[in-house]
């Protein structure tokens, strides 16, 4: 409840800020992470006194047992409701969720004429950036389950295995060993489908002198981590891969030595990128650095070139996943898992960075 409370008064404290009497929060993960309602459906309403959470009859029984201190508005999911929700609590002024609500549902709340509605964007997602110790914990359980499960890989190829049946077997691992969900869907990917940073897993097998690429990641209690290692399978290292790998390493390391609280977002980029680009492999850095992660896979901070300058603090869980990718060759992307704490990082992932596989 302790918890719960104090992140109400956070959003209460912005209030002012953003000149409005109430919030209206539909975001999924906002919503869980304000209330601990974890259904996958539902509209929390934060006033300066109280916060109603608005949920449909599948959720009631679920919302009095996940919420405390939180009232339960039985919704029946028609307009109706929504107008009785917003009379039920007497304001002028209420936020809402730019960047989660379509233009319909906006046009139906706009429709309600007896409060201002007024569009506010990403409110609460910068208050989430900085994890609490019980968050880092979750997150560092996801870790070392994918930790795990990476530790497989070698074990788990051979010639003929498909990028499919390799991302079962990991996705099982995870699974018996404590996962709640996958972070996202496993990448699992070989050869030239590795220079595709988000490759779909298909049913190209596994071949001899090969790169193999895995990002995958694990859920626990919502909290999520994120994993990349890529290995050589083959008779003998490979020099072109070598040369490749051992850039995307020193970025890896550069970035991980000297990202500091005082950096900010585009800063901690070009830790990388500098290095890439020394090396001669600039062009086929495409991707940020890295980003946030918690109960979403992708949080802010945005380490990027290209997304909006954020400054960094202690607190953050973030990913450093510099990679490099060549069509029609492959692609090299090493990943860590980091705390930022006052005077640097912590490393949150254990699993070795081996990177060739032999026959």
């Amino acid at each position: 409840m302790n918890m719960t409370h104090d992140r109400l008064q956070s959003i209460r404290a912005q209030f002012s800020e953003w000149d409005v009497d109430a919030i209206l929060v539909t975001s999924d993960t906002n919503r869980l992470w304000l209330s601990g309602f974890t259904g996958s459906a539902g509209r929390l309403l934060i006033t300066d006194q109280q916060a109603i959470l608005a949920a449909d009859s599948r959720y009631w029984e679920q919302a009095e047992a996940e919420t405390e201190g939180i009232e339960i508005f039985q919704d029946g999911r028609q307009h109706e409701d929504t107008i009785s929700l917003v009379e039920s609590i007497n304001v002028e002024r209420i936020g809402f969720e730019a960047n989660h609500v379509s233009v319909a549902d906006a046009t139906k709340l706009e429709s309600i004429k007896s409060v201002a509605w007024i569009p506010l964007d990403s409110p609460i997602e910068p208050l989430r950036q900085v994890k609490t110790a019980s968050e880092i914990e979750a997150i560092r359980a996801a870790a070392a389950i994918t930790d795990q499960a990476m530790a497989l890989v070698p074990q788990l190829v051979y010639p003929g295995i498909s990028e499919r049946e390799l991302a079962w077997e990991l996705e099982k691992s995870m699974r018996e060993h404590g996962a709640d969900a996958m972070a996202f869907p496993i990448i699992a990917a070989f050869g030239p489908n590795s220079a595709r940073p988000h490759h779909h897993p298909s049913d190209r097998t596994l071949q001899a002198e090969e790169i193999i690429l895995v990002d995958m990641g694990a859920a626990k209690q919502g909290y999520k981590s994120d994993l990349t290692r890529t290995f050589w399978f083959g008779t003998e290292n490979d020099e072109q891969f070598l040369t490749i790998y051992n850039l995307v390493q020193a970025a890896l390391r550069n970035a991980l030595e000297n990202i500091q609280p005082e950096l900010n977002s585009k800063e901690a980029h070009h830790l990388a990128l500098d290095v890439i680009s020394e090396g001669g492999y600039g062009d086929y850095f495409g991707h940020g650095l890295g980003h946030g992660i918690g109960l979403d896979i992708h949080e802010r901070p945005f380490l990027s070139a290209i997304r909006p300058e954020e400054d960094l603090c202690a607190g953050m869980a973030i990913t450093i996943e510099p990679g490099i990718y060549m069509p029609g060759w492959g692609g090299i992307r090493i990943e860590d898992l980091v705390t930022l704490t006052e005077t640097g990082v912590e490393t949150i992932s254990q699993c070795l960075k081996t990177h060739f596989i032999h026959i």
